[in-house]
């Protein structure tokens, strides 16, 4: 689970990899790669977190946040489902930090919240998430054109879905 302590290290590899990733995120203001902006963020999270609407964690390798992993979105009543979005620090990239977040985030999503599916989006051209979905289950459902603004333009993006045993039964 994510703390506001986790701040600094999120601020730090967001801060070093903001051009790398302007093409997959949406622009964000100076503050939000600060670490007040992201202990902000955070606080933010928890307090959503405290109504059940998201889980949110960050991926630690070697005793280091290198990433973040978050279920958002969390419905209930007849969904029992949440979105699924992650990212790893460049650094850390290549080396199964994601697969092994993703798999993990997996068990909570089912044993612990109880939901009943997982959604993700990737856009078109971000084969490496994709790799990963379809790693853990996930099948893609379509497509959605231009749906995201990143990096000044709107992107397409691949939606994907993984059913999972939670949720209310039958």
């Amino acid at each position: 689970m994510i703390e506001p302590s986790d701040g600094p290290a999120l601020a730090e590899s967001l801060s070093r990899d903001r051009q790398a990733y302007a093409r997959w995120l949406p622009a964000r203001p100076e503050e939000f790669y600060t670490p007040d902006g992201q202990v902000a963020v955070i606080a933010s999270l928890l307090e959503s977190h405290g109504k059940g609407l998201t889980w949110p964690g960050v991926v630690v390798s070697e005793g280091i946040v290198i990433g973040q992993v978050t279920i958002s979105s969390i419905l209930r009543g007849p969904f029992h489902k949440g979105f699924l979005g992650y990212w790893i620090s460049s650094r850390h990239q290549g080396c199964g930090h994601t697969s092994r977040a993703v798999g993990l985030v997996l068990r909570i999503a089912e044993d612990e919240l109880n939901l009943h599916r997982l959604e993700a989006h990737t856009q078109l051209e971000n084969l490496a998430s994709q790799a990963i979905l379809r790693k853990h289950g996930f099948r893609s459902w379509g497509i959605a054109h231009e749906h995201f603004y990143a990096n000044g333009a709107w992107r397409d993006e691949v939606f994907w879905e993984r059913r999972l045993t939670g949720g209310p039964v039958a």
